[in-house]
């Protein structure tokens, strides 16, 4: 494993982040596809296994259970000091006008939430999931400023925003000596790419880590076009990222495959690859619902993409509706 620090912090992260959205309870109005706890406890006894030490997961992510999943597998299995855990804010927890965004009243109460369900006393990352259009920023970057300082978590990051929110936030909690973010959490990878355009020049100046979220394209990456799974099938989520450009995308998705053939290596390595020689990028956000797809994830790490295969793999990318920032 490599390991890297966290953007202008001197934290040390893994160089492939778990993200633990596959893991919970399955229910209704949440993925089908996710993973029960024991399968759950496999995966994250491998990731440590392997040298992963970034775990990121959300308070909305199957209800809590997420959290809940990876707490306690966690502190069965890993020292806390050694661990670095991510989990996020702004989703809607349960009905009434108050259930969910970045108020002072929910950022407050979820962290407590949050902090029981993962059976810690902080967190490392606390993470804006979104955008939050109906409360003044400076009551939510106050709010986790204040987070921060009581020892509920280490550090803050945001997530899925335009280039023009971000750094408004970052502003308002220079402005006023609040706690400022050190990373974003966004969406990139090989057939969308439009966060190239403002956020990723916005993190090289500021020196913010990127850790890039569906860094696989919910798979389509390294699928054979005709192949489908269960989540590629009820995943509605990830129709609506990508269904739109497919037969664009395709294309970009068949050079993967050829680079990877070439090189002789599964295209999950030639998908990552790519992401990890961008200079902001500390570490994608790997799902992974298969020990092979976890460990094939880790072995990305041994690829070095030449300036040509770079060239070669970017060559076809049209402009994407954007997807993310709301």
């Amino acid at each position: 494993m490599e390991y890297v620090k966290f953007g202008n912090t001197g934290m040390d992260v893994s160089r492939i982040c778990l993200g633990c959205m596959s893991f919970g309870e399955a229910m209704p109005e949440w993925h089908q596809w996710v993973l029960n706890e024991e399968r759950s406890r496999e995966i994250i006894k491998r990731a440590l296994e392997l040298g992963i030490n970034f775990f990121d997961t959300a308070n909305i992510y199957a209800n809590g259970t997420s959290e809940a999943f990876t707490g306690r597998a966690l502190k069965d299995y890993a020292d806390r000091d050694e661990i670095v855990l991510a989990t996020k804010v702004w989703g809607r927890m349960h009905k009434g006008p108050n259930g969910g965004g970045l108020s002072r009243k929910a950022i407050l109460s979820e962290i407590d939430k949050s902090l029981k369900r993962l059976e810690t006393d902080y967190v490392d990352l606390y993470i804006i999931h979104r955008w939050d259009y109906d409360t003044p920023i400076e009551e939510t970057m106050e709010a986790l400023h204040d987070i921060v300082k009581a020892g509920k978590a280490r550090y803050i990051g945001a997530s899925a925003m335009y280039a023009w929110q971000f750094q408004k936030a970052q502003h308002t909690a220079e402005k006023n000596g609040w706690t400022r973010f050190v990373s974003m959490q966004n969406h990139l990878n090989l057939i969308y790419r439009e966060e190239e355009r403002e956020m990723l020049p916005l993190l090289k100046d500021q020196h913010i880590a990127s850790t890039p979220y569906s860094p696989l394209a919910s798979g389509r990456l390294i699928r054979d076009w005709s192949e489908t799974t269960l989540r590629s099938e009820t995943d509605h989520i990830q129709k609506s990222k990508y269904d739109a450009t497919a037969e664009a995308d395709r294309l970009i998705i068949e050079r993967v495959a050829s680079l990877a053939e070439k090189r002789g290596v599964p295209r999950i390595h030639i998908a990552l690859a790519w992401l990890l020689q961008k200079e902001t990028v500390a570490a994608p956000i790997i799902g992974a619902t298969k020990l092979t797809q976890l460990e094939d994830a880790v072995g990305a790490l041994s690829v070095k993409l030449t300036e040509e295969e770079v060239a070669f793999l970017e060559e076809l990318y049209i402009p994407h509706r954007v997807v993310g920032a709301q």
